[in-house]
């Protein structure tokens, strides 16, 4: 036990001391922010008003075009393609028609793209006018189109508000709030895995190569030193983690001085302009919109299982990487075609996480928070939307199970491919390793 408390110690110490370590202790929460809110706040700021000139044939549609952040719509006299440039206009919007009012078909004519977010606002104006015009057409007034429009947009009239129901307790849902946590949990896990897999990973490889495993071997089993690198590299993976909750509240409390409501109104009409590609953002949107308090969250069963998932995850995969790196000469494409089957379920784990976001209760994300390759990414999403206790207990101790399982197995794959030099190594071998007798 002191052999490994030894190794644990040296893997610490010299990690923390790093200044890599440092480094990507404080630029990750930054990065993690760009990241989220980045697209949707360069996206409202960058949106450029075109300048359209309308020439309708039909009668329809003069004067109803609304004028909107992607694009300003003008009724000139005299306009057409030849000319529409000479007039200051970006581009011309034709309603071609045969028969007095009836439209034809529409063309945009432009000299350069003016982009998807102003083809979507045309398209959406347009469907949007020929919807009051054929409610015109069958009786309904102008004037109860605005009203009804206005009642219909107005928050008190909707009062719509969504609860929880669980037994007697009746308490409202927070969905912004469990969003947030949930992507944010899931995609730090996700990272994780991979940055710390990656350099027990080297570690070995490094060892291996410098001959000081064979010096380390000679004094430790080759079991003690692998569970040494192990535990080591994830007492750093924890250090790095309390910082970055630290560092996140912090920018989180300040994102409020540096983001001011009147971008967040930009952003919000930029989604607007392009319904197809607002997905893409409305969750940083809704994140930093949210008026909600933090602690309104069950932050006593998140903090524990995101703990607990880090950490089962991370040494679930941990042990797979060491006998990546154990079997590994000084080819790094070696390295990557073994790694493949292994980074190849993370990969699928964030994938699924993403739906689970959306669909926290669908089939895809509850065998995908309950399988263990994937569900330290997956259950993790799904936690802040509420998840039935037998779900997470299977989820839980079939984790244990498989870092169990992985360990053993990756412990007979290093004690042989540690001191293995000069041979290329596929998976089969691997495979026969892991499963021979003593």
């Amino acid at each position: 036990m002191n052999k490994i408390l030894i190794i644990i110690k040296r893997e610490y110490v010299t990690r923390v001391r790093n200044k890599t370590f440092l480094l990507s202790t404080f630029l990750f929460p930054l990065l993690m922010f760009a990241i989220i809110f980045g697209g949707a706040l360069i996206g409202a700021n960058s949106t450029e008003q075109r300048k359209i000139a309308v020439s309708d044939q039909s009668g329809l549609y003069k004067n109803n075009f609304k004028d909107g952040s992607a694009a300003a719509f003008s009724y000139p006299e005299g306009v057409s393609k030849a000319n529409y440039k000479d007039m200051g206009y970006e581009g011309i919007l034709v309603v071609y028609s045969s028969v007095p009012n009836k439209a034809d078909s529409v063309r945009l004519y432009t000299e350069k793209q003016l982009g998807l977010a102003t083809d979507e606002k045309i398209k959406s104006q347009l469907q949007k006018i020929n919807e009051n015009r054929m409610l015109m057409e069958r009786g309904v007034t102008r004037s109860t189109l605005d009203s009804i429009k206005e009642q219909s947009e107005s928050a008190a009239t909707l009062n719509y508000r969504s609860y929880q129901v669980k037994g007697e307790e009746v308490k409202e849902d927070n969905k912004v709030l469990a969003l947030g946590i949930g992507y944010a949990s899931g995609f730090i896990i996700y990272i994780v895995l991979f940055i710390y897999g990656a350099a027990v990973m080297r570690g070995v490889m490094e060892e291996k190569m410098n001959r000081i495993a064979e010096v380390m071997v000679s004094s430790v089993k080759p079991f003690q030193l692998m569970l040494g690198k192990i535990i080591g590299i994830a007492a750093v993976g924890l250090t790095q983690l309390l910082l970055w909750i630290i560092l996140i509240f912090a920018i989180s409390s300040l994102s409020s001085l540096f983001i001011s409501p009147e971008v967040l109104e930009q952003a919000q009409k930029m989604n607007e302009s392009m319904p197809s590609m607002a997905q893409n953002n409305t969750m940083a949107l809704k994140i930093l919109q949210a008026k909600t308090t933090v602690f309104s969250a069950n932050w006593a069963l998140i903090i524990p299982c995101f703990i607990f998932y880090f950490l089962f995850g991370y040494l679930f995969y941990a042990s797979l990487f060491a006998a990546v790196g154990s079997v590994v000469n000084e080819d790094p494409q070696e390295a990557q075609s073994l790694m493949l089957p292994i980074t190849l379920p993370i990969i699928f784990g964030i994938f699924i996480m993403i739906n689970a976001i959306q669909n926290p209760s669908g089939s895809l994300a509850v065998w995908g928070s309950i399988i263990p390759f994937t569900s330290p990414i997956v259950m993790m999403s799904r936690i802040p939307f509420g998840v039935p206790w037998w779900q997470l207990g299977i989820s839980m101790i079939s984790l244990i199970i498989g870092f169990l399982f992985t360990t053993w197995l990756s412990a007979k794959i290093y004690r042989t491919g540690i001191l293995l030099y000069g041979k290329k190594v596929t998976l089969k071998e691997m495979a026969k390793w892991a499963f021979r007798k003593a």
